[in-house]
């Protein structure tokens, strides 16, 4: 594998460089060429001496060329290392300058900047902590003033009981609870309250004043609304004092119902929706359970009418009061999700219900309740079932007349409601409510 080859001198070379310097050369390729080119592939064991001479030889001939090479360079490889010793003392001499002239820059830019930037900085953080602490100050202060104000109000709402003197004082607490929560709602860096769960007079605020006088007002509107009743009997003035006071209630669960975690433009107020279902489905399940008792004891039929007719009645003097209250601004809300025009609360309770009108859903919810209990009856048989089929005429006429007066206003409203305004026809409302009992009758 070794050739004979003339390098810059002319002087002969066994070594084959190109082999060497090959890009693709590869030892164990090499090895095994040697191998193989001086044993006969069948031979066992083979011959390894003569390829590894090969090998030695190429290496003491290379040793030779170096030593050969380095000894008659030595002084022209002396010489560039000194020419290259000297260029580097220059360059060094010249840099200890440069790093001594960049190092008193730095040291000067250091006193006037950097150090001067230090200070100025510490300044700035003692300045943003005294703002952050200034303003955590007066957003508690206002915290504090806010809630004040709420214990007064709601100390002249518990005085005399929430009578008609006080129930103001309903919406006036609602209101600062909705001026608290713009401040303590608010949470978000920048925000007026962003820190004020960790002052402790806040959070004091909060447990002991705030949440437990928004319950009270919640529960006192609540016990308002529960305890709506404006009988046909009551004066004028009283009608009035119950009608002022409802409003008040109402307007109070109106402003106190949530608005965290809700989109605000499909946002209802929810407390006050709340409470008025549950008074309509209190006095309808009242009245489908005393009516339907009254059907299979029919001596007992026109008392358990008369209070049917009475919580009808009710349920139109709730429409009037609704009608008569126009929503409030609410401060928490933005223009786009409040009712334009400050509509009748009504619109709400209406929509939330799916009805065009209070006592007919009160009449046709009975009269769908109704129809399942009159069938009981009748498929039970007997006395109770024959006394009722026999009745019917006169069952049918007293249920006409009592939804005829249920849907009529009490006197004390109906100055509210307004001498222009047309009676209802209430005639789908009398054969639905006569159909739901004569027509599982029979014959």
């Amino acid at each position: 594998m070794t050739t004979v080859s003339q390098d810059e001198d002319d002087e002969p070379s066994y070594v084959d460089y190109e082999t060497f310097l090959s890009p693709d050369f590869r030892p164990a390729a090499f090895a095994n060429s040697l191998v193989v080119s001086t044993n006969n592939p069948s031979d066992s064991p083979l011959d390894l001496s003569t390829p590894l001479s090969r090998v030695l030889f190429d290496a003491q001939e290379v040793d030779s060329h170096i030593d050969v090479l380095t000894t008659r360079s030595a002084i022209p490889l002396l010489q560039h290392t000194r020419d290259q010793t000297t260029a580097s003392k220059r360059i060094i001499a010249e840099l200890d300058a440069q790093i001594k002239s960049l190092n008193d820059s730095y040291r000067q830019l250091e006193r006037e900047v950097i150090d001067k930037h230090a200070e100025a900085d510490e300044v700035r953080q003692v300045s943003l902590r005294l703002w952050e602490t200034l303003r955590l100050g007066r957003a508690a202060g206002r915290c504090l003033q806010l809630g004040r104000q709420l214990e007064i109000q709601y100390s002249e709402l518990g005085r005399s009981g929430g009578t008609a003197e006080d129930h103001g004082a309903l919406v006036r607490c609602s209101y600062t609870i909705l001026s608290l929560r713009e401040i303590l709602e608010k949470k978000a860096p920048g925000q007026e309250g962003h820190g004020l769960n960790r002052v402790d007079a806040v959070r004091s605020l909060q447990d002991t004043l705030i949440n437990p006088i928004e319950r009270a007002v919640r529960e006192a509107s609540d016990r308002i609304v529960r305890e709506f009743s404006i009988p046909n009997s009551m004066p004028f003035s009283q009608g009035e004092e119950v009608r002022a006071r409802m409003a008040s209630a109402m307007t109070a669960l109106y402003l106190l119902s949530p608005i965290l975690g809700t989109k605000l433009e499909k946002w209802t107020p929810r407390f006050l929706l709340q409470a008025l279902e549950s008074y309509i489905r209190t006095a309808l399940q009242s009245g489908v359970t005393t009516l339907s008792r009254s059907l299979g004891q029919l001596p007992t039929l026109d008392k358990s009418l008369a209070e049917v007719t009475a919580k009808c009645q009710n349920i139109v003097s709730l429409e009037i009061v609704l009608e008569a209250t126009k929503t409030p601004s609410h401060p928490l809300l933005p223009a786009g999700a409040q009712q334009l025009g400050q509509v009748p609360l009504l619109q709400s309770l209406l929509a939330h219900l799916e009805t065009s009108s209070l006592p007919s859903y009160y009449w046709r919810t009975m009269a769908g309740s109704l129809t399942g209990r009159v069938q009981d009856i009748v498929n039970r048989g007997g006395v109770v079932a024959r006394t009722l089929k026999s009745n019917k005429t006169s069952v049918g006429e007293a249920i006409r007349q009592a939804v005829a007066r249920g849907c009529q206003p009490p006197n004390a409203l109906s100055a509210v409601r307004g001498k222009d305004k047309a009676p209802g026809n209430w005639d789908r409302e009398i054969a639905v409510m006569t159909g739901s009992v004569l027509n599982n009758l029979g014959r």
